[in-house]
């Protein structure tokens, strides 16, 4: 990513702006607050949500959706739009955002992504890997191969995704082998060749928060606590009644499982809530290492409380 994302070269290019950062953070307070700034100075703006949790609208609790209170009558797009039992791909959210960024431009408005998902983002900016269809045949078989035969493949047949590959993203690690299977070529050939990316047709402006640590988790255990004071466990029993896959993404988000053990009297409440903040922690920390070291060097990181919304984000406020 750090070496094919770049800033546009011209403002003459439509200018979309970038707020990233990991769960917790106040990215999305942020957001809202350098819209609402750019309305007071007569520029409209739209937010879009660029986090994989948040596009679904069973999710609302769970995925810290914002609220409308804490919308402040900003237009709010890509939030809640996909049922839980259709999984999202980058891919899909990529075209969507590509669309609502357009309509945002057509409109005069400034588009402002918000999330932490580094996938989507990068999808979005970088375009995607042309990979042809995969062989049903190929995707049922090795979609059926138990976790540890899945890994043993894939480390036979390509080494370079299995060492880079977590050995419990099962999701990943089927994707990748059922490519190579399939085109008789590894993912990362197909990734080299990206397209349909933005990031050389707008004027980017990304900012990038990364908060003290300390700070960041202690936020990710308070906001947990809070879900589950505002309803989550109803979330997760809405969910659990649909009868939903348990593979897909929505099914997998934090505090579904945790939540889902103490329903069933598994876990205590006690127990689920300390999961669910492990969990929440874990992903904060893969989401702050992430954007500390892949996006481009030239990308402003800074805490929330260095952030200068009109000083960070000057030339958006430029008529």
């Amino acid at each position: 990513m750090s070496n094919s994302i770049s800033l546009a070269d011209t403002g003459d290019q439509p200018k979309l702006a970038l707020i990233a950062g990991p769960t917790a953070s106040g990215k999305s307070e942020l957001a809202v607050r350098l819209a609402f700034q750019l309305g007071q100075s007569g520029r409209d703006a739209v937010v879009i949500n660029a986090d994989s949790a948040q596009v679904y609208r069973d999710l609302t609790v769970l995925s810290a959706r914002p609220t409308e209170a804490e919308m402040r009558g900003v237009p709010h797009r890509l939030f809640g739009t996909w049922d839980g039992s259709v999984a999202c791909s980058a891919a899909d959210w990529a075209a969507a955002a590509k669309a609502e960024i357009d309509a945002a431009h057509h409109a005069g408005a400034i588009p402002i992504l918000v999330g932490g998902t580094g996938l989507y983002i990068r999808t979005l900016l970088d375009g995607i890997a042309p990979v042809p269809p995969i062989d049903p045949s190929i995707r049922a078989e090795v979609r059926s191969l138990s976790p540890a035969d899945l890994g043993e493949m894939l480390r036979r047949e390509d080494p370079a995704a299995a060492s880079r590959i977590a050995a419990a993203d099962r999701t990943r690690l089927a994707r990748a082998l059922e490519v190579v299977r399939s085109t008789g070529r590894p993912l990362s050939e197909w990734q080299c060749q990206r397209a349909g990316g933005i990031a050389q047709s707008v004027d980017l402006h990304p900012l990038i928060l990364l908060p003290e640590r300390d700070a960041l988790y202690a936020r990710c255990n308070a906001r947990f606590g809070d879900m589950i004071e505002r309803g989550a466990a109803e979330e997760v029993i809405a969910l659990l009644e649909r009868g939903l896959d348990p593979a897909l993404p929505v099914m997998r988000a934090i505090g579904v499982r945790e939540i889902a053990a103490w329903l069933d009297g598994s876990i205590g409440r006690d127990e689920a809530v300390s999961r669910g903040q492990q969990a929440t922690r874990n992903y904060a920390k893969r989401q702050y290492t992430w954007l500390a070291h892949q996006p481009p060097a030239h990308w402003m990181r800074l805490s929330p409380q260095s952030c200068d919304i009109t000083g960070q984000f000057a030339s958006l406020f430029r008529i």
